[in-house]
């Protein structure tokens, strides 16, 4: 079993930003992560708020992340499943894929969320048939085609705006009478020629038979539905935190966050959080790398004091 001074679980900005900081200062890192390196980063078409940086995709800035932390010594696994862990006691342990096991002083978890579903029975039906949740990884599937986005917050605008890249048109689809995003993003999406908009309404069922070809929509006003022709359906609703592990072992509010001090230590000594899966208000690859900063820090004084 190998031994490391800090294993961080989850691999998105803030576990990478961790990471970054602890093996410069010679600590021995382990970061694991049951996807690709970069989070929900990954899947962000475009990033221009990121400081010193004017504009980068997602990918690249996971990617330039990811070979910072490797060229300071992380080491990084990728796609890999934690079969087996125990972080309760004086010394951490975590197997992967029920084979490699690894010991820690120390833990950062870093797991971040994963989309929000709209709970239906047709959604499941057609996930990975014309339902997506990731405009960067599947936009390029339907060119020329009449798409759908559900949402009204940042992700949602914005995403509906790089889609007609690539779409006939793009139809925004929410359940309020107004937008949750920045002026800026609303303003964009309101004034593109192939973006059409649709408040006060909600999907009440997709349609199709091996694949997509409508969705049904329901009035909030009034319950009459109407139907629209859409090869391609993108839900932007939001992201639910990766805490499923860690239930029953730490201490998580109501909305599944981890609940974390100021250092983002957490109820068990030796454990700490970063990132999406922390309790906090605004989530952006700028605060989660704040957050792995702080988290790395807390650690290095952890390590340095025990």
């Amino acid at each position: 079993m190998k031994k490391f001074d800090t294993i961080i679980i989850g691999a998105g900005p803030a576990g990478l930003t961790a990471g970054i900081y602890l093996a410069r200062a010679k600590k021995s890192v382990l970061i694991v992560d049951q996807g690709a390196a970069g989070g929900q980063m990954v899947l962000t078409h475009k990033i221009a708020n990121y400081p010193g940086v004017l504009e980068i995709s997602g990918y690249e800035l996971a990617n330039n992340m990811k070979k910072q932390a490797k060229s300071f010594g992380c080491k990084i696994y990728s796609s890999s499943k934690i079969t087996k862990m125990d972080i309760l006691g004086k010394e951490k342990f975590i197997q992967i894929d029920g084979e490699d096991e690894f010991s820690a002083d120390s833990v950062i978890i870093a797991t971040g969320g994963e989309p929000r579903s709209l709970g239906l029975d047709s959604e499941k039906k057609f996930k990975g048939k014309g339902i997506s949740y990731c405009a960067t990884c599947d936009g390029d599937f339907f060119q020329d085609q009449d798409i759908i986005v559900v949402g009204g917050g940042n992700s949602a605008l914005e995403e509906a705006v790089s889609l007609t890249k690539y779409a006939k048109s793009v139809t925004i689809v929410h359940q309020f009478d107004h937008f949750q995003g920045y002026e800026h993003a609303i303003r964009e999406a309101n004034d593109h020629p192939k973006i059409n908009i649709i408040l006060e309404h909600e999907v009440d069922e997709f349609l199709g038979d091996e694949s997509l070809t409508s969705v049904r929509i329901r009035s909030n006003k009034n319950g009459s539905t109407q139907v629209l022709n859409a090869t391609g359906a993108f839900i932007f609703i939001g992201y639910i935190p990766r805490t499923d592990h860690f239930k029953g072992i730490l201490d998580i509010n109501d909305r599944g966050e981890i609940i974390v001090d100021a250092d983002l230590r957490i109820n068990v000594i030796g454990v700490f959080a970063a990132g999406d899966v922390v309790t906090k208000k605004y989530r952006q690859v700028t605060t989660a790398v704040s957050d792995g900063t702080v988290a790395a820090l807390s650690v290095m004084e952890y390590l340095n004091t025990k």
